[in-house]
């Protein structure tokens, strides 16, 4: 891996900080599995809705029709 300052003129720390990090992420892409799905958000996952029961049809049930009782 070769890296090429290209502007300014950084100090010894500067860029093995950079160049630290540049190398922990080159590590974490590499441990992780290709097929591997990232973690869903709970609040986004419509299953999370549809788990409950379904409201009774009457009157009212036009106000539980989005958020679960």
């Amino acid at each position: 891996m070769n890296i090429k300052v290209v502007r300014g003129n950084p100090t010894p720390e500067e860029l093995a900080a950079a160049l630290a990090v540049v190398r922990a992420r080159a590590a974490a892409a590499a441990a992780t599995p290709s097929g591997a799905e990232p973690p869903s958000d709970a609040w986004s996952d419509p299953s999370r809705i549809a788990a409950h029961r379904v409201p009774r049809p009457g009157p009212t049930s036009w106000t539980r029709t989005y958020w679960p009782s």
